[in-house]
């Protein structure tokens, strides 16, 4: 035995981490929710426990635009419930927890008084999220289930979550996203129309489903599914009803069409007290019973499809599983939110060459420079996003293309962008010629001082790229980045000519030297001799 040896074998064996614990708490339309579970090393979520309980905010919102103070105080008596379970895990910590509440909290005029309260009464920070929030969660909790079932993954998956004020739709092809889109349409807000109009219970149904078809010839207008193609069902009004339906199955499951719209007719002919007692339920989720299950229904049936897969995925599991990533954006989930600017830059037939040559300049110039600019990875994806569609304005017009880059992309859907990264990315992209960031400048002065900070950098990164390619030829591919006291060097080998590309680094550099304290030099690369 050597040396070496004996020492490996005297060492003790590093001891495994204990699984870290966390815990996601859910405000929707119709309840609270809490999912406490521990995240492993390897970054496997397993859960612990659940709890809910019901209370009607869509109710309050849906009708009367804000939540009242007695639904407040419910909401706040139901997470003091959860925040002593939470203390006997000894999950104490802020970044332990998340919080996050849906459209009935979004859209409640008095959201920060609400947020406050419960605060105020239990320490809890929720965080109302917004729309592209939603559809990227809904990505991350649907797909280990597509990755589970070959079938599933190969052929179109329609992801469809029923929400009490929204509907999420999300199509996957080939494990893809190549369309998100949210629509006014939910339980709670089409249950609480019928009240406001005071219509008469025996046209209730009419009138929901035509106000159902509308929103379906708008998803049809703009959505085309492939053969084979499957629709996949999250929410808990069709869990239930696949629990009643399909009892003891397994997820996920296939819930045959006639079998639910059967169920659904049953639940929409019984008035909500009876659905309480028929179905041992909590009210707010009895109110939302049967609308739920009629636009699932009306749905499949619009799209030709004979079957509903309904799996076990929530929102919830979209929030663990960003929580095991510590927020970092996965290469799975970046390289959808690539392929959505992509897409988007095809829309405006920019030139493809160049916007992708730019973004990988763009990437070996974030990298070099990450010492100066000390950025998180997340705004190395915004910056390439902007980069893709720097120039799409040029679909509007040559003249000022710039400006009309940040009107197009803050006007299109970007998947995986919350509203704040969305802004960003259109931030950078209008600054990648002309004026430098102004505070008279729209959508610039709203933005916090990092953030400005963070869009002045990006920009001035995106001008060199943008002037490295200048001749829209590609020519500057091997390169490589010197960094003196007070100049950036970038050498480029197997060029003949860079006078086109030194031309333009000098009128686009004020920027970067303005940002970075550094002048930008561009230089051939002196070949070695023997």
């Amino acid at each position: 035995m050597t040396a070496e040896e004996k020492k490996d074998k005297t060492q003790p064996a590093a001891e495994a981490r204990p699984p870290r614990l966390v815990a996601v708490i859910d405000i929707g339309s119709t309840g609270v929710r809490l999912s406490i579970a521990e995240i492993d090393e390897s970054g496997g979520v397993r859960e612990l426990e659940f709890l809910q309980q019901a209370v009607s905010l869509g109710r309050d919102v849906f009708v009367r635009g804000t939540i009242e103070k007695a639904t407040i105080e419910e909401c706040v008596s139901a997470l003091q419930s959860f925040r002593r379970v939470l203390e006997e895990y000894h999950i104490t910590r802020d970044s332990q927890v998340r919080a996050v509440a849906t459209s009935a909290v979004r859209e409640a005029a008095n959201q920060d008084a609400f947020a406050d309260r419960i605060y105020m009464a239990t320490g809890i920070q929720v965080e109302p999220i917004e729309e592209a929030d939603v559809t990227r969660l809904t990505y991350l909790s649907v797909r280990a289930a597509l990755r589970a079932d070959p079938a599933l993954a190969q052929a179109d998956a329609l992801v469809t979550e029923v929400g009490g004020g929204s509907t999420e739709l999300l199509l996957l092809r080939e494990g893809n996203v190549v369309f998100s889109q949210t629509y006014r349409l939910g339980s709670f807000r089409m249950r609480e129309m019928l009240e406001v109009f005071s219509a008469p219970v025996t046209r209730h149904r009419r009138i929901m489903e035509t106000n159902i078809n509308r929103t379906i010839e708008q998803i049809q207008h703009g959505l085309a599914l492939g053969k084979s193609a499957n629709m996949i069902a999250l929410g808990g009004d069709v869990r239930f009803a696949a629990a009643r339906l399909l009892p003891g199955q397994t997820h996920p499951v296939r819930l045959p069409l006639p079998a639910l719209s059967r169920f659904a007719d049953e639940v929409l002919a019984l008035p909500v007290n009876d659905i309480v007692r028929k179905h041992h339920m909590p009210f707010p989720e009895a109110e939302t019973l049967g609308p739920a299950l009629l636009i699932y229904v009306r749905l499949a049936r619009a799209f030709g499809l004979r079957h509903i897969v309904v799996t076990d995925a929530t929102m919830r599991h979209g929030l663990l599983t960003e929580m095991a990533a510590r927020g970092v954006w996965s290469g799975d989930f970046a390289a959808q939110i690539i392929r959505s600017a992509r897409e988007l830059a095809r829309k405006y037939a920019a030139d493809e060459k160049h916007i992708e040559h730019v973004a990988e300049l763009c990437g070996k110039l974030f990298q070099a420079l990450a010492d100066q600019h000390r950025l998180p990875p997340r705004f190395g994806l915004i910056l390439r996003v902007a980069a893709l569609l720097h120039d799409i304005g040029q679909f509007v017009s040559p003249r000022s293309h710039h400006k009309h880059s940040l009107y197009l992309i803050q006007n299109s859907e970007l998947f995986g962008l919350g509203r704040h990264d969305h802004l960003l990315a259109a931030l950078v992209a209008r600054y990648h010629r002309r004026a430098s960031p102004k505070p008279t400048h729209e959508g610039y002065p709203a933005l916090d001082r990092d953030s400005r900070l963070a869009v002045m950098k990006l920009a001035a990164i995106l001008r060199v790229a943008e002037a490295l390619d200048r001749s829209h030829s590609q020519q500057v591919r091997d390169i490589r980045f010197i960094q003196e006291p007070e100049r950036l060097v970038i050498e480029v080998a197997r060029v003949a000519d860079l006078s086109l590309e030194q031309l333009a680094l000098q009128q686009k550099g004020s920027l970067f030297e303005d940002v970075y304290g550094m002048d930008v030099v561009l230089r051939k690369r002196r070949s070695r001799r023997g």
